[in-house]
């Protein structure tokens, strides 16, 4: 009888995991959009940037996790126009400088905790930027076949410190503010 009673319980637990297994929703990067936008004393310039692969891990209608990886190498402005210093600005945020896209053609972010509010998250992450990981938060809104979310990211964090008013005193109008904004569309 103990036996049964033991098999019948591993049956339950069984069958009730099988119905709670997460799925991961795989975005569609060709409809997926990240639009950046970085400031300095004297205007902001704007861009965008390609996500390479992601998706959301769901366990029902509850966000769990996530794992999105971007091309850095993709990096586009967008508010200049060719031959007008947009290949200039593409080539320096492309360089050592800022995300030294030849040894760190990618970065990643990675969902560990989200917490649901009505159909929007307050999102823990993992964000790697030029092999530095840094923890940041953000809130996400989650509709049935899309999510938005917007990320004020610290570039210095990740050593990126070129025209940092944060570590150089003599830029005077010249600065670049330390925290560039990600607009995210992703597409599911």
């Amino acid at each position: 009888m103990k036996l049964l009673k033991s098999v019948l319980i591993i049956a339950v637990v069984l069958t009730a995991s099988a119905f709670t297994t997460p799925i991961k929703k795989t975005i569609n990067v060709s409809e997926s959009s990240i639009v950046w936008t970085g400031k300095k004393i004297l205007g902001s310039h704007t861009g965008t940037i390609k996500l390479q692969e992601g998706y959301l891990e769901m366990d029902n209608d509850q966000l769990i996790g996530g794992m999105f990886v971007v091309d850095m190498t993709s990096i586009d402005v967008t508010d200049l126009e060719a031959g007008k210093g947009k290949e200039k600005l593409e080539g320096h945020l492309k360089s050592a400088d800022f995300f030294g896209i030849d040894a760190h053609p990618t970065a990643t972010l990675v969902i560990t905790k989200a917490t649901k509010n009505g159909n929007t998250y307050d999102v823990n992450a993992n964000l790697t930027i030029k092999g530095t990981t840094e923890a940041v938060n953000f809130e996400l809104e989650m509709g049935s076949s899309a999510a938005i979310a917007s990320l004020k990211v610290d570039r210095t964090k990740y050593g990126i410190r070129y025209g940092s008013g944060s570590f150089s005193d003599d830029l005077g109008d010249k600065a670049i503010s330390d925290k560039f904004l990600l607009d995210v569309n992703l597409k599911f």
